[in-house]
């Protein structure tokens, strides 16, 4: 039986919202002081927070999600983005969130990051043109007679947080990689993990070692030169300033706990019936919650997926690509149950004709039917042997899909992913296994995870020319599919997709953080 870790908590003494049939009804409590009639009225008005993700659809859905919740409890949310995201998602989305969207420039109104001359050039305008809009747009807000309690910001976005400050606003870190990876970044900006790495393993508080190839790509294959590692280990620069920090994670998946010790390594499952993948203690968030006045508030996935509080949010509302959703459904709808192999790396990841070619055959030697999410530039590289098996109904490459909804799907076999954390998340909360191929950033140390720590998948390792070949691709997915060692990650994944349902769910530890955040926003008497 799944225990739940929330029972230590106290219930917090502070006016709730209950959301109730889509509509939400305000529940109050009495405060033991009088006030004056502007600081009741003040005390009564709906707090109002600011949502700044970084500009990718990666962190947009974080935010979007947790912008929800906070409407379910009263608070007014408006999300921030830029002027050509907003325009370039609105002639596809029939989907739309409530929350209210306001847009700023980055400097690259009509194309974005792609149109910058280089990742440097796109960070350093939107730093600067970006921070003068925000400004403006708060001033614009309040001048409405719009009350700012709070901005939470991107993690990478440090430089919302000196805006924040300049306009007499609280400000709230909100980190969307996991926090064990975080941790590490915080120890390479502390100076406490030396780059370049000289030793094999890599040690942080709460964290069984991990191996070099096991870290973020930022740290094994440190570039003082890469923009993105400034960015990464930056986060940290200010942060100690923030009155609030954010992970996008949730309590069970990277503390210790009996549901944790239950859970059976993938490897480990024929010859150690079951035991930890490692014997070691897990405390990373508690280890965070020393430093910083940290709120662990996921899983981020709509509402219809995990406790259904929220009535009829089923779609984050926000895509930056045109799925061709009947499609796939009707294609899934005519394979077996767990049947399909799932793969797709992600919103950004581009493969070059090897790799590509190498996944293809993998494919096909393994004889599964196959959903597989492709770049329309990419098609041109798949080899003809597996667009034979497309054409016999097997398989199927779209541009791009509703993930959740093919994620949820009873044909639903494994998932071949980067393990972005975002795609590392849903597949957790929903229950399905994974063969991961981890490529940059964080993706190999949430791999590790995936394989050891919580038993959900297995790792398909590159050869020295960083390549995953078809016959090692091929094996993991026979594992997952076939293998006893897949049953035991299904049973493994249905364990943790309970355990973050139960997280969101009324009384759940996500969901007392996001109280308590409510409650510090409401002004005291």
């Amino acid at each position: 039986m799944i225990n739940d870790h929330i029972s230590n908590y106290h219930k917090l003494a502070f006016p709730t919202n209950q959301t109730t049939g889509g509509k939400i009804s305000m529940t109050t409590t009495s405060f033991s002081c009088k006030p004056t009639m502007a600081k009741q009225n003040n005390i009564n008005k709906s707090p109002h927070v600011l949502l700044f993700p970084f500009p990718s659809q990666g962190h947009i859905n974080p935010l979007i999600q947790f912008g929800k919740r906070l409407l379910s409890k009263g608070v007014k949310t408006t999300l921030i983005t830029t002027t050509y995201l907003l325009n370039s998602t609105l002639s596809h989305n029939t989907n739309t969130t409530s929350i209210e969207i306001k847009p700023i420039s980055d400097g690259f109104d009509e194309g974005g990051y792609a149109s910058a001359d280089s990742a440097e050039s796109y960070l350093k305008t939107f730093n600067e043109v970006g921070s003068k809009c925000l400004v403006d747009l708060i001033k614009k807000l309040q001048s409405e007679g719009h009350t700012i309690d709070a901005i939470v910001y991107d993690s990478m976005i440090t430089w919302a947080l000196g805006v924040a400050t300049e306009v007499g606003i609280s400000g709230g870190a909100f980190f969307t990689q996991s926090c064990v990876v975080n941790s590490i970044y915080y120890h390479v900006h502390k100076g406490l993990i030396s780059l370049p790495v000289g030793a094999a393993n890599v040690s942080v508080p709460g964290f069984p070692k991990l191996e070099l190839w096991e870290t973020p790509s930022f740290v094994q294959n440190y570039d003082p030169h890469n923009v993105w590692s400034e960015i990464v280990f930056g986060q940290f620069g200010n942060i100690d300033e923030a009155r609030w920090v954010f992970t996008n994670s949730f309590y069970q998946l990277e503390e210790e706990g009996e549901e944790a010790q239950n859970l059976a390594s993938v490897h480990q499952a024929t010859a150690f019936q079951g035991e930890r993948a490692v014997d070691q203690t897990y405390q990373v968030i508690e280890w965070m919650r020393k430093i910083w006045n940290l709120k662990v508030i996921s899983p981020t996935l709509p509402s219809m997926y995990l406790d259904k509080r929220i009535k009829d949010d089923k779609d984050y509302g926000f895509n930056l690509f045109k799925a061709k959703h009947k499609e796939c459904m009707n294609w899934l709808n005519d394979k077996p149950k767990e049947s399909v192999v799932y793969i797709s790396f992600g919103s950004m990841l581009n493969f070059g004709t090897e790799q590509i070619e190498e996944i293809a055959w993998a494919l096909s030697d393994s004889n599964v039917n196959f959903l597989w999410v492709l770049r329309a530039k990419e098609e041109g590289k798949l080899p003809n042997n597996l667009l034979d098996v497309i054409k016999t109904g097997k398989g199927l490459v779209v541009e791009w899909c509703r993930q959740l909804d093919v994620l949820a799907h009873f044909s639903l076999g494994c998932f071949v992913t980067h393990c972005g954390f975002s795609s590392t998340l849903e597949a957790i909360s929903l229950g399905v296994p994974i063969v991961g191929m981890a490529q940059v950033s964080d993706q190999t140390t949430n791999a590790k995870c995936l394989d050891e720590v919580w038993g959900v998948g297995v790792r398909v390792k590159a050869d020295e020319d960083g390549i995953m070949r078809r016959g090692s691709l091929a094996s993991c997915i026979k594992t997952i599919m076939e293998d006893e060692s897949g049953v035991v990650a299904r049973k493994n994944s249905l364990k943790w997709r309970d355990l973050a349902k139960l997280a969101v769910d009324d009384g759940g530890i996500s969901d007392k953080n996001i109280d308590e955040f409510v409650y510090e926003l409401r002004p005291k008497c």
